[in-house]
């Protein structure tokens, strides 16, 4: 359920095409679910709506990049934008603005490999940078660094548990019978990019089912318990990151496939309308 200035959202009149599939789908599965979103303005609603869609986007770009997957210990990136510790960090070189560094991971991603809980902040941050701009991007995260799943500065998320699972989300895979000489196949972080559809860096894009097979192959020899999804959820906090979005004149709208800016909105007594 959906709540707009204190109005509750119907979406049941909008119709396809006027905003894009996983934008509707987003909606829906925000409609639908029993937990109560609450936003101040239908801007506010807007950004979150983009902002997932942008992880998503991001995800896909990943996986299309070529970074490997690796341990921490074997991780490897361009050494023209960062210093890469024996512990596996990832830090700025001296002079390289933060999102220089993060966009080469998208373009030379065969010089890179990272475990996949850096790739979640990595996908994370690339969403950032998509809907904030380079300039705010930079001001944000001018101590970027990337490790594991141990988000930078001024990365806001929320974490909670649930089943309500939304694309974009952060999801974890838990594999309690991996085998203990190789601790990176004891879960898989992914990300929802639709129904019944995740990507899993050094899995690909696939099902939850494909997830679980995977990691099933990776466990102690006669494991007897299945690897399986869990109720832990991450996201990105839009309300934080709303305030930085970059500003876009009257003159020219947002009419990118992502946002709900097609949309017509009325109010009609407790209710908001979107057609």
């Amino acid at each position: 359920m959906i709540k707009i200035n204190h109005k509750w959202l119907d979406v049941s009149q909008i119709q396809p095409g006027i905003a894009s599939t996983k934008s509707l789908e987003i909606l829906q599965l925000l409609a639908e679910d029993s937990n109560v979103f609450e936003y101040r303005n239908f801007g506010d609603f807007n950004f979150e709506i983009q902002l997932r869609n942008r992880v998503i986007e991001a995800a896909f770009a990943l996986d299309k990049s070529d970074a490997e997957f690796s341990t921490l210990e074997e991780s490897e990136c361009n050494n023209q934008y960062w210093r890469l510790s024996k512990g596996g960090t990832f830090t700025l070189q001296p002079g390289i603005l933060p999102h220089a560094a993060l966009v080469d991971i998208f373009i030379n991603g065969r010089l890179y490999a990272f475990e996949c809980g850096t790739a979640i902040v990595v996908t994370f941050l690339k969403a950032i940078l998509d809907l904030i701009g380079p300039r705010n991007f930079d001001h944000l995260f001018s101590d970027l660094f990337l490790y594991d799943f141990r988000p930078p500065q001024n990365m806001a998320l929320i974490i909670h548990q649930g089943r309500d699972y939304l694309p974009g989300d952060c999801v974890y895979f838990k594999n309690p019978d991996h085998d203990e000489a190789t601790p990176e196949w004891q879960g898989e972080n992914a990300i929802l990019l639709g129904r019944n559809l995740f990507y899993g860096h050094g899995i690909g894009i696939t099902s939850s089912q494909g997830i679980i097979d995977e990691l099933n192959s990776n466990r102690m020899p006669n494991a007897t318990i299945s690897a399986f999804l869990t109720d832990h959820i991450i996201f990105l906090d839009s309300s934080f990151y709303r305030q930085f979005q970059i500003n876009i004149p009257r003159a020219k709208p947002d009419h990118s496939p992502v946002s709900l800016s097609n949309c017509i909105v009325s109010e009609i007594g407790p209710k908001i309308y979107l057609s």
